[in-house]
């Protein structure tokens, strides 16, 4: 999965308990950054953050993280996340924790970044849950354990995560840390997919393609395929341009193929660098180009895809 550390959540989410002062100087100061006075809404925030309201010390820190209103401040922001956790405020845990493991603001900490997304994800946070899987399926400041990884991913999937629910799914459909389950994979993928989690769309489109648990259905594929690839997922464009080329499910059409695979390509995919460099190589489709298939292998090479590496040692010997 990588590192763990993905965008933070800088949305402004209040919870008012009770009726006080402080309470009153915070949706204040939430009508203020809306009509668009940010200096009211800083001064607002700070006094209901003075007087330990720790939604007021949240919404200051993502004024100061983002450089809303004030001069960008990521060490103020740090602290002012933690404060709001310490306070209960569960998306200040989440904030601090992704920061220190970011080393964003603060010098990176795993440990640190560990116990806040733990503390988030007891608040019932789902991205902390999220996250604090993700340390323990990549061994990242606590030992790797992929049964945690599923039961964390779980949890943010029950939460409305739908990343975790993608995650859950792959977990399911490899048998990591679960029993292999391909109908469970599948439930998760379409949950996922139907949330706007582009990766598992693509996923349970390669489900149809190949009828991996479910009957076989290219149309259902082709779907997924482009829903996928529309929304910025490169594996997806992939696996659509072969249907293309093919004309497997669709009209064969080889110029879209290579629109797909180009597509995929830029934006790292090592199949589509592969497949493109196979076209610009054979020189049947388009005109032949080996500078420009060389470069392809090579790229597809360096994303660890054997056969790239093979072709372009192949095409380097002539």
């Amino acid at each position: 999965m990588g590192n763990i550390i993905m965008k933070k959540i800088c949305i402004v989410l209040v919870i008012i308990f009770g009726i006080s002062s402080y309470a009153s100087d915070l949706q204040d100061g939430i009508n203020a950054i809306k009509d668009k006075k940010s200096a009211k809404a800083h001064e607002l925030f700070s006094k209901a953050c003075d007087a330990n309201n720790a939604n007021g010390c949240m919404d200051l820190g993502i004024m100061y993280d983002t450089g809303n209103g004030v001069k960008q401040n990521k060490i103020k922001a740090v602290q002012l996340y933690t404060k709001a956790c310490d306070g209960g405020n569960a998306k200040g845990c989440l904030n601090a924790g992704l920061m220190y493991g970011n080393a964003e603001g603060v010098e990176g900490d795993y440990s640190k970044a560990f116990k806040l997304l733990s503390k988030a994800c007891e608040g019932k946070n789902a991205k902390g849950c999220f996250y604090l899987g993700g340390m323990y399926l990549d061994g990242k400041g606590i030992q790797k354990n992929d049964f945690m990884a599923s039961t964390l991913f779980s949890k943010a999937c029950d939460g409305g995560n739908y990343m975790g629910c993608a995650n859950l799914g792959s977990m399911y459909s490899y048998g990591y840390g679960v029993k292999e389950d391909k109908l469970k994979a599948i439930e998760l993928y379409t949950k996922a997919c139907n949330g706007g989690e582009v990766i598992a769309c693509g996923n349970l489109g390669t489900y149809y393609n190949h009828g991996y648990g479910v009957k076989e259905d290219k149309q259902k594929a082709i779907q997924l395929y482009t829903k996928a690839c529309d929304g910025g997922n490169a594996k997806g464009c992939s696996n659509l341009g072969v249907l293309y080329e093919k004309g497997n499910g669709i009209k064969q059409n080889e110029v879209k193929a290579i629109e797909l695979y180009t597509k995929a390509c830029d934006n790292d995919n090592a199949f589509g660098c592969y497949n493109l460099g196979r076209i610009y190589s054979n020189g049947i489709v388009i005109k032949e180009n080996k500078d420009k298939a060389t470069e392809l292998f090579k790229k597809s090479c360096n994303l660890k895809l054997a056969q790239g590496c093979q072709k372009y040692s192949e095409i380097n010997s002539y």
